[in-house]
Formats: C-alpha cells, sequence, structure tokens
C-alpha cells in the first residue's frame, strides 16, 4: 500500500478533531478555574430564564455553577430539564463522573447531558485478535441511540461514575462479549486518543484507554446485553475494506487504524 491510499487515514483523523460549529462558552464550578464542560450561550440564558441553579460568570467569561445545593444537584437539575426540552440524548438513568484538570473527580451527571454540556467523558475499548491474525468486531444493534447498525471494535464503552478503566473495560467485556478478561492472552493497554467534535446532541470530547488482547482459539463472543447486533471475524483486507468504506463508527475507525498500523498492516503516519 502506497502513501497515496493512506489519504483517507489523514481525513479520518481530521474528523476527529474538529471545533464546535458555534461559539461555545465554559463552565466552571463556582470559585474554581477549572474549565468542566461549555455551554452555547442562548442556551445558558434560557437556563437563567428557567431559573435553573446556573449563574453567568461575574468576570463575563462563561457560567458557573453554584456550591450552595451541591454542584451534583446542579448538574441534575440541569440534566433534567435539558431532557425536558430535548436538547439531550436518551435518558440513561447512568451517572459519569465529571473531571477537572488535574483528573479529579470533583461532581457526576446523567450520561444524557455531558454532550449538551460540552462534558469529556472517558471510555474504554477492547481490540480482540485472534493467534490466526484476524480481527474479532461487533455490529452495534440497530436499535442504539448513538451509531446504530455501524461496525465497532469488539467491546466498548464508557467509563460509569466511580469505575476504573480496569473495571470498565472487564464489565464490558462480559456485558457486550460474554467474555472475561482474565481469559484472553496478552492483554495489554495500547493506546489514548481523544475525539473532539459536534454531535446531534452538542460537542463530543473523549478520552478512549484502547486496550488489545488475543481472543483464544476457538473462543467466540457472545452478546449478552442486547446492545450488539452479531459479532465477526475478518481478516486484515476485509478490515481495511470496512474502514475504507466507513462502515465502523468514528471511534472505532480510528483505533482500528492504530491498531492496523501497529501491527505493520497500514503505513504509520509521515
Amino acid at each position: 500500500m502506497n502513501r497515496g491510499d493512506h489519504d483517507w487515514v489523514a481525513a479520518l483523523r481530521r474528523r476527529a478533531d474538529v471545533p464546535p460549529p458555534s461559539s461555545r462558552e465554559p463552565l466552571r464550578i463556582a470559585g474554581a478555574d477549572a474549565v468542566l464542560g461549555s455551554i452555547e450561550r442562548d442556551v445558558g440564558e434560557r437556563m437563567l430564564a428557567a431559573r435553573l441553579p446556573l449563574v453567568r460568570d461575574p468576570a463575563g467569561d462563561g457560567w458557573r455553577l453554584p456550591v450552595e445545593g451541591g454542584v451534583d444537584a446542579a448538574l441534575d437539575a440541569i440534566a433534567r430539564w435539558l431532557h425536558a426540552q430535548g436538547l439531550s440524548s436518551r435518558w440513561r438513568g447512568e451517572p459519569l463522573d465529571v473531571f477537572d484538570a488535574q483528573g479529579r473527580a470533583v461532581a457526576r451527571v446523567e450520561r444524557a447531558a455531558v454532550r449538551a454540556l460540552g462534558i469529556a467523558t472517558h471510555a474504554v475499548h477492547l481490540v480482540g485478535r485472534t493467534v490466526e491474525g484476524g480481527w474479532w468486531v461487533q455490529q452495534r444493534a440497530h436499535d442504539k441511540s448513538v451509531d446504530p447498525g455501524l461496525w465497532d471494535t469488539l467491546t466498548g464503552g464508557l467509563v460509569a461514575a466511580g469505575e476504573t478503566v480496569g473495571q470498565t473495560l472487564v464489565r464490558e467485556t462480559q456485558e457486550e462479549a460474554g467474555l472475561e478478561v482474565d481469559a484472553l492472552q496478552d492483554v495489554r493497554a495500547s493506546d489514548r486518543i481523544t475525539v473532539r467534535r459536534p454531535v446531534s446532541d452538542g460537542y463530543m470530547i473523549e478520552h478512549i484507554a484502547v486496550h488489545e488482547a488475543i481472543v483464544p482459539q476457538g473462543v467466540v463472543p457472545v452478546n449478552r446485553d442486547g446492545e450488539v447486533a452479531r459479532f465477526e471475524h475478518l481478516d486484515t483486507a476485509g478490515i481495511v475494506e470496512r474502514l475504507r468504506g466507513d462502515a465502523f463508527t468514528l471511534e472505532a475507525s480510528l483505533i482500528l487504524v492504530g491498531a492496523l498500523e501497529r501491527a505493520g498492516a497500514l503505513p504509520a503516519p509521515a
């Protein structure tokens, strides 16, 4: 494969670093400097009019969540309002941690509201290979609210509130593929990527911890949580063909391209 054939990879990576289409203003906690997220100005003004627990930054630079009454309670009220106004994704009842600039969890928020509030999420993905050199991938269920029917890594999901990356890896591997991490071979952290891009319900900032493992011969993943339509075992040519055909989610595409480069199946960027 020559460098010209690799242009689609550069285009893929450009799609993963796109600024918001309209101006967004920073969201902070009162009395703190760390930016937790961002809000579109008109949405912030609507929140003020609705008497939600949100105030204009005294310096005029964005918005502040009041400490009185609890930051979690403020974020919950805002999340419920966003949901009622149709400005968030499907309500999940799944809290996620909100981190400051030092990586400390300072609050929790409903998953449905994170994109509307520009709050960064953390995810874990597992790239599953076989000793024969193949790759296990999953097709996302057709009723998923995000990227239904697209192809994805073997497993992947968001780090829930209070979870570590390792705990999320174990949970998602069990739920999505019916596999125990301890039963896999050569499990290792292999990459970290960040995606910044507009999405239908706001702005996505996601930090992804990528792991790779060998699925032992004869072991077949089986979904347990209803979020996977099917699994498929592909050779490298099949993976590349689907990647070039945009059959995978953007995040899975980035992850798999990185794995292919590390395996020497794609030329690394110059």
